[in-house]
């Protein structure tokens, strides 16, 4: 499994009222469960920045990933970017190689 982060910006309507966001990422959450089945979610948080949440996750691939971005997109956010992660030890382990 891949690890991806997922940085979000919500369309202004949608970030109007932060009373209903709870509602609305459950929604989202169980579209993601529904369509995407193999994804691991590692970890949630608000950004102050920006972008206004960030998503850690793993997935089987690059299309799993990009099919919980579209879903973010499809949902209310204006934005959806998804990056790919590689685990610090494992970046070292490359760094030898080159």
């Amino acid at each position: 499994m891949a690890t991806f982060a997922l940085l979000t910006k919500l369309a202004p309507d949608e970030a109007r009222d932060p009373r209903v966001r709870e509602e609305r990422g459950k929604q989202w959450m169980n579209k993601v469960k529904a369509r995407c089945p193999g994804v691991h979610w590692l970890s949630h948080f608000l950004v102050l920045g920006p972008h206004d949440f960030l998503d850690l996750y793993e997935a089987a691939n690059e299309e799993e990933a990009a099919k919980v971005a579209m879903i973010s997109l499809s949902l209310g956010a204006l934005s959806a970017e998804t990056w790919t992660l590689l685990p610090y030890q494992r970046y070292l382990h490359l760094a030898k190689e080159v």
